[in-house]
C-alpha cells in the first residue's frame, strides 16, 4: 500500500501548491509563477515520493505507462484511484482555506479549475482546447518516458519533468488553464460544481488520447531496445 498512499500524497500537494498558486497567489505571481508553482512541486514529489513509487501523480501518465507495459494492470487501477481521492482532498483543503480570504467566492473566483469556451481563460475554442491537451499531454508524457529510460543521466528526471511541466504550463494557462492531468481537473471540478462538472470530460479524454499516443510512439518508435 505505500507506493498507493505515496501517490496520493503527491497528488495532494500537486492540487494544493498548483491550484492553490493560482486562487491563493494568482494576483500576485501571474501565469509564470503558476507556471513555475506545478512545474516545481512536481520536480520535489518525483525526488520525495519517486523511489516508492515512481510518482505517476497523473492518471494519464498510469495509462501511459500501462501501454507501454512499464506497469501492471492492478497497479495502474490503483493508482488511479488514490491520485483521483488525493486530488479531491486537496481541493477541499484548498477551499477551506481561500474561504477565509475576505471576499473570496467559490463561484466568482473558482479553484482553479479547467475550462474551454467561455470558461477558457482567453476564450478559446472547445475544438482549440483539445488539440492543446492531446498535443500537451502527448510531449509531456515523451519527456517521461525519455528522461526516465535506461539510457538516460541518472538522478536528473525531475529536474526535465518538473521544468517541461512549467513550460507546457506557459502556454496552456490561456488555453484552458492546462490540465494535462485528469485528477488535477477532477479535485477543482468535484468542489466547484457546475460548468466545471460539465467540461470535465475533455480533461480526462484529451489527456488520456496524448498520453497513448506518447507511449505507443515512444513504444514502437523512440525507445531503445536493449
Amino acid at each position: 500500500m505505500k507506493k498507493y498512499w505515496a501517490e496520493l500524497i503527491g497528488t495532494f500537494a500537486l492540487v494544493l501548491i498548483g491550484c492553490g498558486s493560482a486562487v491563493i497567489a494568482g494576483e500576485h505571481i501571474g501565469f509564470l509563477g503558476i507556471s513555475f508553482a506545478f512545474g516545481l512541486i512536481v520536480l520535489a514529489m518525483v525526488y520525495a515520493i519517486g523511489q516508492i513509487s515512481g510518482c505517476h501523480i497523473n492518471p494519464a501518465i498510469t495509462i501511459a505507462m500501462l501501454v507501454a507495459g512499464k506497469v501492471k494492470s492492478k497497479d495502474a487501477l490503483f493508482y488511479v484511484i488514490f491520485v483521483c481521492i488525493g486530488a479531491i482532498i486537496a481541493a477541499a483543503v484548498l477551499l477551506a482555506i481561500a474561504s477565509g480570504m475576505s471576499g473570496y467566492s467559490l463561484a466568482t473566483n473558482g479553484l482553479g479549475q479547467n475550462g474551454y469556451g467561455l470558461k477558457s481563460p482567453d476564450g478559446y475554442s472547445l475544438l482549440a482546447c483539445f488539440i492543446a491537451e492531446v498535443v500537451l499531454t502527448a510531449l509531456f508524457l515523451l519527456v517521461i518516458f525519455g528522461s526516465t529510460s535506461e539510457n538516460a543521466p541518472k538522478g536528473f528526471a525531475g529536474l526535465s519533468i518538473g521544468f517541461s511541466l512549467a513550460l507546457i504550463h506557459m502556454v496552456g494557462i490561456p488555453i484552458t488553464g492546462t490540465s494535462v492531468n485528469p485528477a488535477r481537473s477532477l479535485g477543482p471540478a468535484v468542489l466547484a460544481g457546475g460548468e466545471a462538472l460539465a467540461q470535465l470530460w475533455l480533461f480526462w479524454v484529451a489527456p488520456i488520447i496524448g498520453a497513448v499516443l506518447a507511449a505507443l510512439m515512444w513504444k514502437y518508435v523512440l525507445e531503445e531496445k536493449t
